[in-house]
């Protein structure tokens, strides 16, 4: 897997994730002003790997 650090049509800064198979697995889903805001949510992303994960099927509501 791989981030891509890139900029939008409108001069944003924005990442994604791809998969080995070229898939886009997770994304900005925003765009950012600063190249450096950017990178920090690539750490954040990264640094979840001890989220927990819900299933929210089994919630009630």
């Amino acid at each position: 897997m791989r981030f891509e650090l890139y900029r939008d049509a409108a001069g944003g800064w924005r990442w994604r994730l791809r998969a080995q198979n070229g898939n886009v697995v997770a994304d900005s889903a925003e765009s950012y002003v600063r190249r450096a805001d950017c990178e920090h949510g690539i750490d954040l992303v990264r640094g979840s790997a001890e989220a927990t994960v819900v299933d929210m099927t089994l919630k009630i509501a």
